[in-house]
């Protein structure tokens, strides 16, 4: 009896990072509703990093919405980042910047952001991804795993490339791409540290952004 609790409690400990939600804001940021919203989903304490992508808005506008997130942010320990900007993210103290293939250089990142984590898309590229290592990044994000409607899907992973990026990497892997209550478990059974979710929680049809997080255990 002993002999099979223990293997219960090894079982549990295996269940990967508790916080594994790599949460990106949803495109437009309009009222109160949102930041109570979001209060209560990083309540729930699943929420590892939250990061501000809004893609149309003003600089004047982005700084206004980055400064109240942050301190959410800073009160739920969640690590804040900032989508392609590593101005914005230093200008609002974030925790770090992700950049996209298009952005700034990783290097030049890092020298305006010092030590904040900087990560990176390497969308289905192992070659990409050894870039990335080479730069120090400190996570490197893949996908798109499945289709999604947030952004239109130039590039496809599968879990085979999830399973080489672990070989060669310690660094922690963000999967990204209409990751959903259907599909998240895969990726996590796969060993993707993060898994980034937007319009699951923002653009659910079925749950409210509460219900939808909830259900990702």
């Amino acid at each position: 009896m002993h002999h099979k609790v223990s293997g219960q409690r090894k079982l549990k400990k295996f269940k990967i990072n508790s916080k594994f939600i790599y949460l990106i804001s949803p495109n437009k940021i309009k009222d109160k509703k949102f930041y109570n919203q979001l209060i209560d989903i990083f309540k729930l304490r699943k929420t590892f990093f939250f990061q501000l992508r809004l893609k149309k808005e003003s600089k004047k506008n982005k700084i206004i919405i980055g400064k109240k997130i942050q301190k959410l942010c800073k009160k739920y320990k969640v690590k804040f980042i900032i989508n392609d900007d590593p101005y914005l993210a230093k200008k609002l103290n974030a925790d770090g910047c992700h950049l996209g293939q298009n952005d700034m250089k990783v290097a030049k990142a890092r020298k305006l952001l010092k030590n904040k984590i900087i990560g990176a898309t390497c969308h289905n590229s192992l070659k990409l991804v050894k870039k990335a290592i080479k730069e120090k990044v400190n996570y490197i994000a893949l996908g798109a795993f499945y289709s999604t409607k947030t952004k239109k899907v130039n590039y496809k992973a599968n879990i085979q490339l999830l399973t080489s990026v672990k070989k060669i990497t310690n660094i922690p892997i963000v999967a990204i791409g209409g990751i959903k209550l259907e599909n998240y478990q895969k990726l996590l059974l796969n060993k993707a540290n993060f898994l980034a979710i937007s319009g699951y929680i923002w653009n659910n049809k079925k749950y409210k952004p509460l219900e939808a997080i909830k259900k990702l255990k």
